[in-house]
Formats: C-alpha cells, sequence, structure tokens
C-alpha cells in the first residue's frame, strides 16, 4: 500500500488525489484517512477536510464516523482502518493511507499492540491533569518511564495520561510498547518536505481562509452538538481558539494568530516524529513534477 503522511499544510490530500489519478483513479485506488480530527463529523473548515466534491471521486474511509462527544481510540482505529484496507484489496485497489497523525498511522503500518483501559485509573489521572495540569503528570511518567517521557511532549495530556495507565495497569514501562520500524502491512511511505518558512507562510495563509470560510461558526454549531464535553475533539487546534471567540475572550483577529501559532508548533512536533522514521521517502515540495517523483518512488 502506498502512505502519504507528514505535516499539517504540506498538501498530503492534493498530492494522494493527485496519485490516485495517475495510478488509474476511482477504479484503481481508494483513500483512507489517518487525520484524527477528521474522523468527526461536523469539523470540516478546521480541519481542512476534502468536501465530497473535491475528491475527484475518489472514494474516502474514515471520515466522518464519530460524534464530536465520543473520544478517538487509537486501537478502535487501528481495527476500522485495518478493515478498510482488506476491503480496498479485496475490490482489486490500491489503498491509500493519508494523514499526519503520526500513531494512528503507525497503528496501521506497523506491529503495534495496545494494553487494556482501567475507566478508574484513567479517571483519576484526567482528574489531576484538570486540577494540577500536566506538568506533575509527566514529571511523574519521567521518574517511572524516563525513554516515555523523553517522546512525549509534556503539553501532550492525553498521551501523558495515556502512558501513565498503561504503566498502572501492565506494571512495565509504557516505552517497551512504543513500536519499532517494522511493518505489519508492507508500504511505501512518501511525505513533502516543505522549507519551514514557506510552511509557516502556508499554515498562516490556510488559517485566514478557515476563519473566511466560517471556523467561528462552524464551531457554535459543534457546541450546540456536544463540542465541550468532547474528551478529544474540543482540544482540535482552531476549535479551542474560536470558542474563546465565542465566549468573548477573544477577537477573531487574536484567534487567527493564535490558531497559526499552535498549527506551527504542531507541524514542529510531527516533524520531529516523522523525521525518526527511515522509511518515508521525501520529496521536494519544489519539484517541478510532484507526482513523477512519487511514481518513480514508487516503481523503485
Amino acid at each position: 500500500m502506498v502512505a502519504v503522511v507528514g505535516m499539517t499544510a504540506t498538501g498530503k490530500s492534493e498530492l494522494s488525489l493527485d496519485l490516485a489519478e495517475a495510478l488509474g483513479g476511482a477504479t484503481a485506488a481508494e483513500v483512507i484517512n489517518a487525520d484524527a480530527m477528521q474522523l468527526y463529523r461536523g469539523m470540516d473548515v478546521g480541519t481542512a477536510k476534502l468536501a465530497p466534491a473535491e475528491r475527484r471521486g475518489i472514494a474516502h474511509h474514515q471520515l466522518d464516523v464519530l460524534d464530536v462527544t465520543q473520544e478517538a481510540s487509537v486501537f478502535a482505529y487501528q481495527e476500522a482502518a485495518r478493515a478498510d484496507v482488506a476491503a480496498v484489496r479485496g475490490r482489486g485497489r490500491l489503498p491509500v493511507l493519508v494523514g499526519g497523525s503520526g500513531l494512528y498511522l503507525r497503528a496501521v503500518l506497523d506491529h503495534l499492540d495496545f494494553p487494556g483501559t482501567d475507566p478508574a485509573v484513567r479517571a483519576e489521572l484526567e482528574e489531576r491533569a484538570a486540577r494540577l495540569g500536566t506538568r506533575p503528570l509527566h514529571d511523574e511518567l519521567a521518574a517511572k518511564d524516563p525513554a516515555a517521557a523523553a517522546r512525549i511532549e509534556p503539553r501532550n495530556t492525553r498521551r501523558v495520561i495515556r502512558a501513565l495507565e498503561v504503566i498502572a495497569v501492565t506494571g512495565k514501562p509504557f516505552s517497551a510498547r512504543l513500536p519499532e520500524h517494522v511493518y505489519a502491512l508492507p508500504a511505501v511511505q512518501l511525505a513533502v518536505a516543505v522549507a519551514r518558512p514557506e510552511l509557516d507562510a502556508r499554515i498562516a495563509a490556510r488559517t485566514a481562509r478557515m476563519m473566511a470560510d466560517g471556523l467561528v461558526e462552524e464551531t457554535e454549531h459543534l457546541l450546540r452538538r456536544g463540542l465541550a464535553e468532547g474528551v478529544t475533539a474540543r482540544r482540535a487546534v482552531g476549535y479551542a481558539q474560536a470558542r474563546e471567540v465565542l465566549a468573548g475572550r477573544m477577537t477573531e483577529a487574536e484567534a487567527e494568530e493564535a490558531i497559526t501559532v499552535a498549527t506551527r508548533q504542531l507541524a514542529r512536533r510531527q516533524e520531529k516524529w516523522f523525521r525518526r522514521d527511515p522509511r518515508i521517502h521525501w520529496l521536494p515540495a519544489d519539484a517541478p513534477d510532484l507526482v513523477g517523483a512519487a511514481l518513480r518512488t514508487l516503481q523503485q
């Protein structure tokens, strides 16, 4: 299979569609989403989700499968996305996995097993994070599992909580379960390398388009559907800042700047994640024929 991976705003969706068309179009390839926030129904503007009319007739899977009140689960996604891969192959077509959520991508591609959860442990950790902030929990993780703490950002509340939960449930370091770069489903991974100044400019321009296209209005509609209660969805970049506008704590201009900064920070974290994977083929964004370069990589 093919995986188009990498940082936000590098043009993954466009490349995946161009590549699918070059390989034969709707009868030859189907796309499987690997962006955790695009799993949510109604989170369209703020996630840069392609509208159905923009998908060029190519089937897309793992879009709009969760309500904003539901918590995204890597384990559930792994099962569903791998089932999609098998179904696409069963139709004699090429699965094209596309997204920037690194753990979700690797859950599909690599040997990665997930230990169970303990609702009581999870609830206690979430209560502590809400009361004390994430930093004390990250400090605890550093004491119990330095390797895991070194790989998890101190501000990534969900991953810090999950790491501590796994340690509590299994009695073993969370780092012991971090995946090696070994495929369970053989793939060719492609990423577009965009120079940092250009990527920053793309992010700023995309944020401005999102605000103009109604991100605040979309957020208001999602709040009526329970966005504020959603554990995962409410934290999404863009929607958190739009909520501040609706609450009167930010102007739209301030929110746009805050979203741009947060998205740039996200892109930096994504780049660190993907640069660690030696199997990824990086294609220069300014290549005169990006699709041709991708096709040549597939043929190697």
